[in-house]
């Protein structure tokens, strides 16, 4: 049971002690490291003095997302958790500022093309040279191999690519909003940094870890390219097919327009009790509708049977009538829904956060309760090199150093 979140208060973060350093921009990979942050890990974002691209991305479809310091939404998904130094590493004595972070890190984290990593010296075997018990944490597109290793790609390039357009099982791609594959790539690459992380505990050595969009893609499908493999066929559109389904496994549109979803297996277990309390008993004894088995028939009819019997109530009256009687139905609620859901405010699935730009506003909260630590958004994502004095004075430089490299155009 978790815990009220005053109970929490004082406990370390499961990654307490842990700094990362990140050399990255939009969600794939720099989301990851957001996550972690959650775990109680410094990050250290470097950004150019133009900062990161994502700051500026406010709009999507006409709609405008940006915040009241106008930068966008996106960017704050990403960053929460870190702190922001604007760095130069182009020039030598930004290099140095550089090396001096990655020596003192325990995982580097960047998401630039495999060429442009090598040109600027951010690949696996230079960032190693300086530390080698680093974790280098790398995010592509397609992966490192292949004519396309080297090529960029936002989100739905990668559904695209992956197959994820065709999950809902349409004849026609549909595409998932927002940065769903991006946030899959996020939350596998924390994995991966846990894991390696882990692992030179075990063993005392450095790694680099890969992760592509493309390579999440895949794995998140792992049913579906499973049942490719084995048999052949594309699962999505056979199961998108709602006339493949019996009505245990269907969507009914409601009296006040909602809808609601049931999923029940085996489905012979729950048919009887399904047509008893929505009035339908009838069909128990029809050996058009109901197997010898006990189970449902005839799909097509016994669907046109019950999006009418659906259609008579509300959303809400049909749930309370099928849960008392151990019927798995659930409410298909639209995101804005959500935010108000009791069930989800009793498990504090949200959290309120006072915003530095927005004042009060509900975030979704770190999934995972932990009874001896505390996880959770610690800080808004950083304004354009807010930390760049306090990062520059914990790896050892001093005001008047600091003053002369602003001046030379080395930091910002």
């Amino acid at each position: 049971m978790p815990k009220a979140k005053t109970e929490n208060q004082g406990m370390p973060g499961p990654l307490d002690g842990i700094r990362i350093v990140e050399y990255g921009v939009f969600h794939a990979g720099p989301g990851g490291n957001a996550i972690l942050g959650d775990l109680g890990a410094e990050i250290i974002k470097i950004e150019t003095f133009a900062g990161d691209p994502e700051r500026s991305w406010t709009r999507v479809a006409g709609a405008d997302f940006s915040l009241k310091n106008r930068e966008g939404i996106f960017f704050e998904a990403s960053n929460r958790n870190k702190k922001s130094i604007c760095l130069n590493i182009k020039q030598r004595k930004g290099r140095e500022v550089f090396n001096r972070l990655i020596k003192d890190a325990d995982v580097f984290l960047t998401n630039l093309r495999k060429s442009t990593k090598a040109k600027m010296r951010l690949d696996y075997a230079a960032i190693s040279k300086l530390n080698p018990n680093i974790i280098y944490a790398s995010v592509s597109a397609y992966g490192t191999e292949g004519p396309m290793s080297d090529l960029g790609a936002f989100d739905p390039l990668g559904q695209a690519r992956s197959g994820m357009m065709y999950v809902a099982g349409k004849q026609e791609p549909q595409l998932l909003h927002l940065g769903i594959l991006d946030q899959t790539t996020a939350i596998t690459m924390s994995h991966a940094i846990l894991t390696a992380l882990f692992d030179r505990e075990r063993r005392g050595i450095g790694q680099e870890v890969h992760l592509s969009l493309y390579s999440a893609g895949l794995w998140v499908q792992y049913f579906n390219i499973l049942i490719a493999g084995f048999f052949s066929i594309d699962p999505c559109v056979l199961v998108g097919d709602a006339t493949q389904h019996s009505p245990l496994r269907k969507q009914f549109r409601c009296k006040d327009g909602r809808w609601i979803i049931g999923t029940h297996h085996p489905e012979e277990k729950y048919w009887a009790t399904f047509c008893k309390v929505t009035g339908q008993d009838a069909l128990l004894q029809d050996s058009r509708y109901t197997t010898a088995a006990g189970g449902p028939s005839n799909y097509i009819e016994l669907n046109t049977i019950f999006d009418k019997v659906f259609a008579s109530k509300s959303a809400d009256e049909w749930m309370k009538i099928l849960l008392p009687h151990g019927l798995m139905f659930s409410p298909i609620q639209r995101i804005v829904e959500i935010i108000k859901d009791p069930q989800a405010l009793a498990n504090d699935f949200f959290i309120p956060f006072e915003h530095p730009v927005q004042g009060k506003t509900l975030i979704p909260a770190y999934p995972i309760h932990f009874s001896a630590c505390i996880a959770g958004i610690r800080s808004a994502a950083p304004k354009l090199g807010e930390h760049t004095d306090l990062v520059m004075h914990q790896i050892g430089y001093t005001d008047q150093e600091i003053q002369e490299l602003k001046k030379e155009g080395v930091i910002k």
